[in-house]
């Protein structure tokens, strides 16, 4: 309903903005009309100069002498309304209408009329390029506006004696743009602002339907990841109040243990969503030492033996990097090793192998982690760092997380200022490749 609104509002100003645009070229013409009806008043209201002619002649008689004396006579001879101005007065007229009109355009001139000497219409005054410029109008109406006005004082008295001024302007759309150039921007301006607000209100939606659906899935994979422990401890808690564990001490012990690493399981994965909380403030405090990335490495396969026996996995050590000493946060470095492997223990079949590799760049040390797992799409791999995100591996969420692993992974890397990514497809497994600056 908002789109189909959207695009009627569109379809209304375009319509509207048209109709505005036929409407200013009317008001456009009927102000040439009206320069033309002034300049037709002022030129029939002058009137021509008085001529004197001779009448005839008339005898005095003084004394002996005669004198005679011519009577002269004055009067108004009917002369051509084009007879009694220059071409710069009218030149000058039409441009002072045309500005007191708001049409300041450049324009040619022209007063045709019947000749004296023959019945045919002349060009009894014209500007210089009035000749081609009339031509070119009459042969494309298109690109040139022609003003007619006869030079009398109304329609009656039109006879084959009357001239006619022409006045051609060019027919310029700019002229019509200028007039409409602030409610097209402005149009244009305020359907922008709408579309922008309407295409921001759409992502907004869209980021709080995906928003919600994380918070779901991780409020689900945090009740099941905490449900788990507890319900263990309880149960071993229940188990040391039976009668015949508390006479059996190494019973007591066994469940004492399994109390110890459910706790400790608990604590981990409250320590990860607090970690999370960190890091989305950046409130990461780093305790930057030289470190050697290779013993690292090394502790962290060590310790992960049990995971990758039950994969029927192995790892494969390739540290050929001739300077692995870099200033990074040991505990936050050998997380980030751990976390990519455990990701390669989870989200693989059996008989999982793991390569780690090393190898310096002039300025740095590059760390590649690659396996043989399920790999992940292309549209997994654009998320693969982002919070909370988890890929899914056929069932709604067969493997155990919170999805904070690599957002994590990809936090520290940057806080040492240095960089990642992943390569990765379907059934062939992923390779991350994270590349540490070194002094």
């Amino acid at each position: 309903m908002i789109t189909l609104s959207l695009l009627g509002i569109i379809v209304i100003q375009v319509s509207w903005i048209r109709n505005a645009a036929i409407l200013k070229k009317e008001q456009m013409e009927q102000r040439f009309l009206s320069v033309g009806e002034s300049i037709r008043d002022q030129m029939v209201r002058r009137q021509a100069p008085p001529i004197r002619y001779k009448m005839g002649g008339t005898k005095l008689t003084t004394g002996d002498n005669r004198i005679l004396l011519d009577k002269f006579e004055f009067s108004n001879i009917p002369v051509n309304i084009s007879d009694r101005f220059t071409t710069d007065e009218v030149r000058s007229m039409i441009d002072s209408l045309l500005h007191k009109q708001k049409l300041d355009t450049k324009f040619e001139f022209g007063i045709t009329g019947r000749s004296p000497f023959s019945n045919e219409h002349i060009i009894k005054m014209q500007s210089s390029k009035f000749g081609p410029t009339f031509e070119a109008a009459f042969n494309d109406t298109t690109d040139y506006y022609v003003q007619q006005t006869p030079l009398v004082n109304s329609a009656e008295d039109i006879n084959d004696q009357t001239e006619v001024l022409y006045i051609v302007v060019p027919n310029n759309s700019t002229a019509l743009l200028h007039w409409l150039s602030w409610v097209i921007a402005g149009c244009v301006l305020f359907t922008f602002i709408i579309v922008t607000a309407f295409a921001l209100t759409i992502r907004t939606l869209l980021n709080q339907k995906k928003l919600s659906e994380i918070k779901s899935d991780f409020i689900n994979n945090m009740t099941h990841e905490l449900k788990t422990p507890l319900a263990t401890i309880s149960l071993a808690i229940d188990a040391i109040g039976n009668q015949k564990v508390i006479e059996n001490p190494e019973k007591i012990l066994q469940f004492s243990g399994i109390i110890k690493e459910e706790n400790k399981r608990m604590n981990k994965q409250v320590e990860s969503i607090l970690q999370s909380a960190l890091l989305e403030k950046n409130e990461i405090g780093l305790n930057l030492q030289v470190i050697d990335a290779h013993a690292i490495i090394q502790h962290s396969v060590d310790n992960l033996q049990l995971q990758l026996a039950s994969k029927d996995g192995r790892v494969e050590l390739r540290l050929d990097a001739i300077n692995p000493i870099i200033k990074a946060d040991d505990v936050h470095f050998s997380n980030v090793i751990f976390n990519l492997l455990d990701n390669a223990i989870k989200y693989s079949k059996q008989r999982l192998e793991v390569v780690i590799s090393t190898y310096n760049t002039r300025k740095s040390l590059v760390i590649t982690v690659s396996d043989n797992g399920i790999g992940m799409s292309r549209d997994t791999v654009s998320r693969i760092f982002e919070k909370f995100y988890r890929a899914h591996t056929g069932n709604v969420h067969n493997v155990k997380g919170f999805g904070l692993g690599l957002s994590y992974v990809k936090a520290i890397v940057d806080a040492h200022k240095g960089k990642i990514k992943v390569d990765s497809a379907l059934g062939k497994g992923s390779k991350f490749t994270m590349e540490f600056p070194q002094e």
